[in-house]
């Protein structure tokens, strides 16, 4: 049971309907003081731990967060760092159907479920529960700054959570122009590319509980097409919240283990469909021993996590050109986040619909501080990062420059003590030299380097006596590489610079 004592008054409630069921939830404003309490078994009260890890306010527009989310942000320490865990908590469970109804059942009452996606492994959370969500940021040890991804199966439960889909009554006729053009993009994206690795970030629907989105007003949402994660959502019969299935920053889960070895001491139920059996609910399930037939059945097809494109609407009076006429850009889609859908292909679904006249589609993917608010995950410089200090080698020492294959005796033995993650065998040239060595894809397929990196990284982690990781800079020409791609070069390209934390080297030291 969960209880939020406050000294305010000053209450909103909020409802939110998701297919036949409603929900609500009460939300403060005007916070004087408070705490936020858990009752255990026992009805003693301890404090809920807290997370001092989310910067100031970005807006001062939006007076309105859950109260366990501005709980968390003004008091708190981690009640589990004081406190260290005795015994593994996560269960690993099937994929039958019965398992997953008890999966959905799981998430309904405000608990936590680890589930593959064709990306990555997900840890979900009923997305609409505040308290539900604080548990995802705890157990991932995550900073509120950074959102979370809600997965919905049908297109139109994505539309409900972004205010765009709710009645376009009121307001000027310019705004609800925007706003009638933004619906239109929205339905458009969400037929193209739901379900699939297509993430979208729209300004939330006023109900959606702020600790889900930063507290910045945007939401994400995307629909998986893995079919393990589609019957989970439809058993839970609420939306789910999930982000990668890792604690913060380490490298992203594609297996049932790799999500073991970051949060089995977290009360978590993992899906691993290599199981057949289903423990009772007082039985803790360990992970398979066979680490390398393990690795061989990994689920995540795509293997990285999926694109990020934000749509924003310009204010009113912001479509002029700068001569004074007048524009038809309406607004802008741009991309946050690599994966396999391209800008291209986003404007491609656009033009279809004759809506590419109305929207400025870009890339601007950045490397932000933990500190900073950010609508979309994953923007963070270091992220993606195996437990071994991971740097960038620059391209002056890659294949091709003859520069590239002189090691002078003082790198010697520091090669001899650091695994080499390749592509494309940029790195070829100190495979001999290197205490262990994989490349992505030695002929440079960006399809099979996606699939295969964040698995890699993790391997990185188990070779012994490893003290650093060294994969290669990548530098993008422009060329004839296919548009799709393209994107999975992109999205190698940045889960290699944030796992070095976007430091480049020229020399093994």
């Amino acid at each position: 049971m969960f209880i939020s004592l406050v000294s305010s008054r000053n209450l909103i409630a909020s409802s939110y309907r998701f297919g036949s069921r409603n929900f609500a939830f009460v939300d403060t404003i005007k916070h004087q003081s408070r705490r936020t309490f858990t009752a255990t078994s026992s009805q003693r009260f301890i404090p809920l731990h807290n997370n001092k890890r989310m910067p100031p306010h970005p807006n001062n527009s939006i007076n309105i967060m859950s109260s366990v989310s501005m709980s968390a942000v003004e008091e708190t320490q981690s009640i589990s760092s004081k406190i260290p865990p005795l015994t593994t908590r996560a269960k690993l469970v099937s994929a039958k159907s019965s398992s997953l109804e008890q999966c959905g059942e799981r998430i309904r009452s405000g608990n936590l479920v680890s589930f593959p996606t064709e990306t990555v492994y997900g840890l979900g959370c009923h997305a609409l529960d505040p308290i539900a969500v604080q548990k995802v940021f705890d157990a991932k040890e995550r900073p509120l700054s950074d959102p979370l991804i809600v997965h919905v199966t049908k297109s139109k439960d994505a539309l409900e959570l972004w205010e765009a889909s709710s009645s376009l009554s009121g307001g000027d006729i310019s705004s609800t122009n925007n706003q009638q053009i933004e619906k239109q993009a929205l339905t458009t994206l969400t037929t193209s590319f739901f379900p699939g690795p297509l993430t979208i970030v729209a300004k939330a629907h006023p109900t959606i509980p702020q600790i889900l989105m930063a507290n910045t007003g945007y939401v994400a949402c995307r629909s998986p097409s893995h079919p393990i994660a589609r019957e989970l959502i439809n058993a839970a019969k609420v939306p789910i919240a999930a982000p990668s299935a890792n604690k913060f920053g380490h490298v992203s889960p594609t297996l049932a283990q790799h999500v073991y070895d970051d949060l089995k001491y977290e009360d978590v139920w993992i899906v691993d469909p290599t199981l057949g059996i289903v423990g009772t609910d007082d039985d803790v399930s360990p992970p398979p021993q066979d680490k390398d037939n393990a690795s061989g059945t990994a689920v995540c097809q795509v293997g990285v996590e999926s694109t990020v494109a934000k749509i924003e609407m310009n204010h009113n009076g912001d479509n002029n050109n700068d001569d004074g006429s007048s524009s038809q850009i309406l607004g802008s889609i741009t991309v946050l986040r690599h994966g396999a859908i391209s800008s291209q292909a986003i404007r491609d679904a656009l033009q279809k619909d004759d809506l590419l006249q109305y929207f400025d589609v870009s890339d601007s993917v950045k490397f932000t501080s933990e500190k900073t608010y950010n609508v979309a995950p994953g923007q963070t410089v270091k992220h993606y990062s195996p437990n071994v200090p991971c740097f960038m080698l620059g391209v002056s020492r890659q294949a091709g420059i003859s520069e590239s294959r002189r090691i002078n005796d003082e790198e010697l033995p520091i090669l001899s003590q650091s695994v080499i993650i390749d592509y494309g065998k940029r790195l070829e040239q100190y495979k001999k030299h290197a205490l262990a060595y994989r490349d992505l894809s030695s002929n440079g397929n960006p399809t099979i380097a996606a699939s295969n990196i964040f698995e890699t990284l993790r391997w990185s982690e188990t070779i012994e006596g490893a003290k650093r990781v060294y994969v290669p800079e990548i530098v993008l020409e422009d060329d004839n590489t296919i548009e799709d791609g393209r994107a999975l070069v992109l999205a190698v390209k940045d889960k290699l610079t944030r796992a070095a934390s976007a430091v480049v080297v020229n020399e093994f030291k």
